[in-house]
């Protein structure tokens, strides 16, 4: 299978989209955030510096991850996400983690009980530590219980600005108020 890349330019750095093309049309493979060099196909990718006219939905998925790094409340169509790679477990996560909205956070253990696994709190944050959609499924939104950021792929500082972008507080000592919680 041939994978593509195309790079996004953002405030924060340039992201990677890593896609593939499919019958039904572009199957995004991995988004890399700025700083993470893993691209996660198994094969050779080829670097695209302009998406042609028929990737439509790629330069659409572009435009939507650059206007969200700018601040701005994007809904994205996870319809394009090679989902069906990630194990059932994982995609029960990814999916609880894209339902929590812009403005409200949650945290490990709430989703894994909203997903059925109420002593999973440490196998969601794996599954969200190896996210390969990061920003189109908001892994950011996710915290400890005690407000304390966890990991993010593109690094604490990055998940904390992307946090404040959406209008959530902190304390003094860097962990979320958690005033908007969902789950």
């Amino acid at each position: 299978m041939d994978f593509f890349e195309t790079k996004v330019r953002t405030g924060f750095g340039p992201v990677r989209i890593i896609w593939a093309e499919a019958r039904t049309g572009p199957v995004v493979m991995r988004i890399t955030l700025p700083g993470d060099r893993r691209s996660g196909t198994g094969g050779s990718i080829r670097t695209l510096s302009a998406v042609s006219g028929d990737d439509m939905q790629i330069r659409v998925l572009a435009a939507g991850i650059r206007s969200f790094l700018s601040g701005y409340d994007i809904a994205f169509d996870i319809g394009i996400l090679g989902l069906d790679r990630c194990s059932p477990f994982q995609r029960s996560v990814l999916i609880a983690e894209y339902g929590i909205p812009r403005g409200y956070v949650s945290t490990y253990g709430r989703i894994a009980a909203r997903i059925g696994h109420a002593t999973g709190a440490r196998a969601v944050g794996n599954a969200l530590a190896t996210n390969p959609f990061p920003i189109v499924i908001p892994c950011h939104r996710a915290l400890r219980s005690d407000g304390s950021l966890g990991g993010f792929q593109g690094g604490p500082e990055l998940k904390a600005e992307l946090l404040r972008m959406e209008g959530i507080r902190f304390r003094k000592d860097g962990r979320a108020i958690q005033e908007q919680v969902w789950y």
